[in-house]
């Protein structure tokens, strides 16, 4: 059985815990902050708005409803910036939703990304469907699962989170219904996460037999008391770690990414490949630091092996590729690596623990910037070439000038090139594990250390086709960028060189995201 108790004994007001009210029938019931609910009852608004709104528009002007849905998104983000104006850390449902910095940062993160995806999608040309309401709705959906998952504290409400942002993410990515390349990516991603999902409720479960409660805050204090692992707990978390590794499409669970990437629609590519990652990593986060802290002998190593496979395989495995999807698929699985090494060292000291939070949540930021960006070209190209192979890029620098800046500028980020963003993200991972100082931290360096080189060289290459190659078909005219995807490459853009140039501006949201020390 759930303990509905423990989600209701207290809720907080503008600053720690409130009384929770009794009714008269003598049981408890919470109060609710609805300033703290604020974004997610702005997004949920959205979602209904939206989707009355198609009933009622007529099929030639559908895009009234996606510059409706991006609206109403950018609308989620004032209650955003006035809960951190304010200040405060709210606690709701006896610690099972929590409204801190951490969570503030991420949930702008993942409004952002929803908005630049919207922009990317308007006027996409590879299907007229993308105006439908349907589609604004589920992606609307996903975005509030993760907006969810940036508060929860609670193993429950972490689990339901994931699913809301899940579900909607498999339709999506079969949204090409007469594509047979769709269809499997969508049959892929669905069977693979439900299997995924099975493994991660299954380790809750053995958590909550061994400690009688599904709150991280409680589940770390009573495992810090008892000192060593029990033996349940071990396998518990093994399973729960697993679980997360195919959501952050970390090998050997990365099987599904490149197929459903390739199959998706390039927008949807785009957000599975940061915004749904990005949700896992928060989990992980709250799970591992906030509730399974004093078990990092467990889950420690594991970080470790999965952070190498995947840096090692997914840089590998991307020189091969021709089709720029592909090969943006595999250099996710890559960046996953990078995203855990900080996990995998996090345990050696007080030190190391801090700075591979900040690590975790740099890395993610830029991360999210220099992806949506290089996806927001690919989609710009493909309304010319038609075409998602690398060869097609050749000599686009004679056409489009503009789009080859802005494309390398995003391939030399993701290499960790200076002054772009990439590098400062790459710097805080070393340097997590340089203040880990043991050997199998220095030995993880070494290893990201290898795999950023072999990155270089495909990064390179799709540059090497755009600024010295030829045009394959000759076809010199020049490419139309439609105003909302000129919009998200600007976004993007900026993001990416102004955390380059200037990273102390976005150091403090780094800072912010500490939620363990020693």
């Amino acid at each position: 059985m759930l303990q509905i108790a423990s989600l209701l004994p207290f809720a907080s007001g503008a600053g720690g815990l409130g009384a929770a009210a009794t009714g008269s029938g003598g049981f408890t019931r919470p109060v609710i902050d609805y300033h703290a609910f604020a974004p997610e009852i702005v997004l949920t608004g959205v979602l209904v708005l939206v989707l009355l709104t198609d009933l009622f528009v007529p099929e030639d002007r559908k895009v009234i409803v996606t510059n409706l849905a991006g609206l109403g998104v950018l609308a989620s983000l004032i209650p955003i910036i006035t809960l951190a104006v304010d200040g405060h850390d709210r606690v709701m449902f006896g610690g099972a939703f929590v409204v801190d910095d951490f969570s503030l940062v991420f949930k702008g993160l993942f409004i952002a990304t929803g908005y630049i995806v919207l922009l990317m999608s308007t006027n996409y040309v590879a299907d007229g469907d993308y105006y439908e309401g349907e589609y604004s709705f589920l992606l609307l959906s996903s975005i509030l699962g993760m907006v969810v998952m940036a508060s929860s504290r609670d193993l429950i409400t972490i689990f339901v989170a994931l699913e809301m942002l899940s579900l909607p993410a498999y339709m999506l990515a079969g949204w090409r219904k007469r594509d047979l390349k769709s269809n499997e990516a969508a049959l892929k991603y669905y069977l693979l996460g439900v299997l995924s999902s099975a493994v991660m409720l299954y380790g809750m479960s053995l958590v909550f037999g061994t400690t009688g409660t599904t709150v991280l805050a409680d589940i770390g204090a009573q495992l810090a008391q008892q000192g060593t692992t029990p033996p349940l707990i071990t396998v518990a978390l093994l399973m729960i770690v697993l679980g997360f590794a195919f959501k952050v499409s970390a090998v050997p669970f990365h099987f599904w990414a490149p197929d459903t990437y390739e199959g998706a629609p390039t927008p949807v590519a785009a957000f599975l490949s940061v915004a749904s990652k990005t949700a896992g990593f928060v989990a992980l986060i709250e799970i591992l630091y906030v509730g399974f802290l004093s078990n990092n002998e467990v889950w420690g190593p594991l970080c470790w092996v999965l952070a190498a496979l995947s840096m090692t395989v997914g840089n590998l495995i991307a020189l091969r590729q021709t089709n720029i999807v592909r090969m943006l698929a595999y250099s996710s699985i890559a960046q996953a690596g990078y995203i855990l090494v900080p996990f995998a060292v996090a345990g050696a000291n007080g030190d190391a623990l801090v700075t591979a939070q900040k690590a975790s949540a740099m890395y993610l930021l830029v991360y999210t910037a220099m992806n949506l960006g290089a996806f927001a070209v690919v989609i710009a190209v493909a309304r010319k070439t038609r075409s998602g192979e690398i060869s097609s890029y050749g000599g686009l620098f004679t056409y489009a000038p503009g789009l080859t800046l802005l494309m390398s500028a995003f391939m030399f980020s993701l290499a960790g090139i200076p002054p772009l963003g990439g590098w400062f993200a790459k710097l805080f991972m070393f340097s997590a594990t340089l203040d880990a100082g043991t050997g199998a931290a220095i030995a993880l360096a070494v290893i990201a250390g290898v795999n950023s080189v072999i990155a270089l060289f495909y990064y390179a290459s799709v540059a090497r086709e755009m600024w010295m190659s030829p045009v394959p078909d000759g076809d010199v005219t020049p490419i139309r960028v439609p105003p909302a995807l000129g919009a998200a490459l600007t976004i993007t853009v900026v993001l990416t060189v102004v955390l380059g140039v200037y990273p102390s501006l976005f150091g403090r949201l780094a800072d912010v995201t500490v939620l363990a020390r020693l």
